[in-house]
């Protein structure tokens, strides 16, 4: 029911962007994901829903064809199978929900 951050493997997704899954149950998984000024996650989309916000810095981000800059507070939905992008502005700390859980996530 617990689980240390520094427990959370740190993976790599795209160059200065790195996961670590927090936390994961039978409907949810909660990760924090880290980037560095001007990395990039590429356009995508998954059957999960996906809610967060950022915890520090600032990006852009691109949901179903809308972009909006945003910063330190601020937060997002992105429904299932919508395709959307993120460019960090600045180092960056997002922290996300995935519902359903992402099982390729879990350490």
């Amino acid at each position: 029911m617990f689980k240390p951050r520094r427990d959370g493997k740190p993976v790599e997704m795209f160059p200065g962007v790195v996961r670590r899954t927090l936390a994961s149950g039978d409907r949810a998984t909660l990760v924090e994901v880290a980037l560095s000024k001007g990395a990039t996650v590429p356009v995508h989309q998954h059957e999960h829903e996906q809610v967060g916000y950022i915890a520090r810095g600032r990006a852009r981000f691109e949901i179903g064809g809308e972009t909006r800059e945003l910063a330190e507070g601020d937060g997002y939905l992105i429904p299932s199978n919508v395709p959307h992008a993120v460019t960090a502005l600045e180092d960056s700390i997002a922290i996300d929900i995935f519902s359903p859980p992402r099982t390729e996530y879990l350490d």
